[in-house]
């Protein structure tokens, strides 16, 4: 009897969690067909296949690539009918094999050549040819294939933080903005100290940069609120609002990534530790000069000498995972 008891506790167990895995992957699949733009599937993340919001997902995949994954993120400031400039660009990076990640926030006043429209501020590119060539044009400043990108504005921005309940953050001073432009909707006062923001004191926050260090700290505070934010999304409890986040920020976000690939990535996301995510800005101040263009100021930078810092980092996280590696196996 007590083994039919136990039996049955297996059983019923079993076929809950299967049933959230199955309803999980179901609300990721349908919520990557409404996003993405990918027309074909990518190798990038090895073998795909066709995925439809049809699709029943018993497991989520794993990312198969070994190759380091490069996903360019995007944060615009369109308003109505304008398109507007990339009001922020970061790159996540990935080591699929060590599991080591960057995150690096590039300043949108560096003086780039966008391919096919000469050498303007970085934010430029996306007014000139949309998320496609502004990760074109990071590629080439980097010296990395960016093999993706994954756009929002923000609105898209203030239901994610909204739809995770919010997000602790320790303000380092007091921040005031008024501008008529937007007829006051993107004004900025928040004080200084802990606070539990919303989606829109969030986004009052990322966006500062009146001040003397304007957009140095600003992409400082972009990359600490990208963590928290990573932080969060890792938590248990966020982890069963899944379904109802992705529903709050499906019609403000567009990628190139195929469902599968989305899958994908899901997974490997969760196996980085946010704590754990190195941040960089990019270029970094040693290698920035100040430079005047058209009688505007703009920030220079010697791109071999940029893409040799990068690919130093890189080679930085290969010997860290090595030499643990190595230590664990003597043990």
């Amino acid at each position: 009897m007590f083994k039919k008891w136990l039996w049955g506790i297996a059983l019923t167990l079993m076929l809950s969690v299967t049933g959230i895995i199955v309803y999980y992957g179901y609300s990721i699949v349908h919520f990557a067909n409404s996003i993405s733009t990918a027309s074909t599937p990518s190798s990038t993340a090895g073998s795909d296949v066709t995925t439809s919001s049809d699709t029943i997902v018993t497991t989520i995949p794993k990312w198969e690539g070994q190759e380091r994954v490069n996903i360019l993120l995007i944060g615009g400031d369109s308003r109505g009918d304008d398109a507007g400039r990339s009001d922020s660009v970061m790159v996540a990076s990935i080591d699929p094999l060590s599991k080591k990640a960057h995150l690096f926030s590039v300043l949108r006043d560096t003086y780039v050549e966008i391919p096919g429209h000469g050498k303007s501020r970085l934010n430029a590119a996306f007014s000139y040819g949309g998320a496609e060539l502004t990760k074109q044009t990071v590629s080439n400043l980097l010296g990395i294939p960016i093999q993706h990108y994954v756009y929002t504005d923000f609105t898209g921005f203030m239901a994610l933080v909204d739809a995770l309940g919010g997000i602790d953050i320790d303000v380092e001073k007091d921040m005031y903005y008024t501008s008529k432009a937007d007829k006051h909707m993107y004004d900025i006062d928040l004080k200084k100290g802990l606070q539990h923001m919303d989606g829109r004191t969030a986004l009052q926050y990322v966006r500062f940069r009146h001040d003397a260090t304007s957009d140095f700290t600003r992409t400082q505070r972009q990359r600490i609120f990208m963590t928290e934010l990573a932080k969060k999304m890792q938590s248990t409890t966020s982890l069963f609002k899944i379904p109802e986040i992705l529903e709050a920020i499906a019609p403000y976000v567009q990628t190139d990534l195929s469902p599968t690939q989305m899958l994908k990535l899901a997974s490997l996301g969760f196996d980085i530790r946010a704590t754990e995510i190195h941040q960089q800005q990019i270029p970094p101040n040693h290698l920035l000069t100040n430079e005047r263009v058209g009688g505007a100021q703009v920030l220079g930078v010697n791109v071999n000498k940029l893409q040799a810092y990068i690919q130093k980092l890189f080679e930085e996280d290969h010997d860290t995972s090595h030499s643990s590696s190595s230590g664990e196996s003597k043990e």
